[in-house]
């Protein structure tokens, strides 16, 4: 019997439920873990918040080129009000005067060019691409005489001001060529003074008979609806110099391109032209 009972306590100790294990793992190992989780954290948040702030040097920097835009900016549209308010002489001796004003001009014009999608001084080079290299060009109001350095043909390059030594310096009115002694006259964004007709008579007087006479202008200048010149108007006043109209394209957005060629025969003086005012191109600030 006793036997017996020392066998069930045997089995009783030998059954008796075990304490679970307790985790593997430290107490104080967890701790440790979000200890260092916090302090990644408030180190990430530290180096965040210590990154240097931009330079004022580099604010201030970015500050004066905004300034300076803007200056150039006005210069350019008080140059260019300047062009298109007063005769062809005035202008000459307005740059003749200060040279460096026609350098300022021609930088702001560059600025507005470029945002222009196509440029008619292209279109020009492509149509004399298109025809005879043989053909001699007189090109009107210049500027950096893109056209020249982009054909074969000869070209006689004008403006008021260059620095470039190919480059006439003239009243677009009394160009230094003998009488038809040209077959194409050019006039890209050049139609500016008040008298700008005499510039056209000046092309038709160096104009070999059927030559041509290429006008590239701003679209608004020839945008009635607007207070520009009607270009029907205008046209008849061409053909009554002594042209007929070969082609009108309006197509581009920016710009209008209205094609002439000489007449053979020169027409008899008869009445007095009448020639549309082409209102000034005013470039909006930028």
């Amino acid at each position: 019997m006793k036997e017996g009972q020392g066998r069930k306590r045997k089995r009783a100790r030998h059954n008796k439920p075990q304490k679970p294990q307790e985790s593997l793992q430290p107490k104080h190992s967890i701790k440790h873990k979000k200890e260092t989780h916090q302090q990644k954290s408030h180190a990430h948040r530290s180096s965040a918040s210590s990154k240097p702030p931009k330079s004022s040097s580099s604010n201030s920097s970015s500050f004066l080129d905004k300034m300076r835009a803007r200056l150039a900016g006005g210069h350019f549209r008080m140059i260019n009000e300047k062009l298109y308010t007063c005769t062809g002489k005035e202008a000459l001796d307005y740059f003749q005067e200060d040279p460096e004003l026609f350098d300022m001009y021609h930088t702001g014009y560059q600025e507005q060019m470029s945002h222009w999608p196509e440029l008619p001084v292209n279109v020009i080079i492509k149509w004399l691409k298109d025809h005879s290299s043989s053909l001699i060009v007189a090109d009107f109001g210049c500027g950096d005489a893109r056209l020249a350095k982009n054909v074969k043909n000869k070209v006689f390059s004008f403006d008021l001001v260059s620095n470039d030594p190919s480059v006439i310096v003239c009243d677009m009115s009394n160009i230094p060529l003998d009488p038809s002694s040209v077959d194409v006259a050019v006039f890209c964004l050049s139609l500016m003074g008040t008298n700008y007709a005499s510039y056209l008579q000046e092309a038709y007087r160096v104009l070999k008979p059927s030559g041509w006479l290429l006008i590239a202008e701003v679209k608004s200048r020839f945008d009635p609806n607007n207070g520009g010149a009607d270009p029907n108007k205008f046209s008849k006043a061409v053909c009554e110099m002594g042209f007929t109209s070969a082609l009108k394209d309006f197509s581009n957005k920016m710009f209008v391109l209205l094609y002439f060629k000489k007449k053979e025969k020169q027409s008899s003086k008869g009445k007095e032209i009448e020639w549309p005012e082409l209102k000034p191109c005013i470039y909006k600030r930028r």
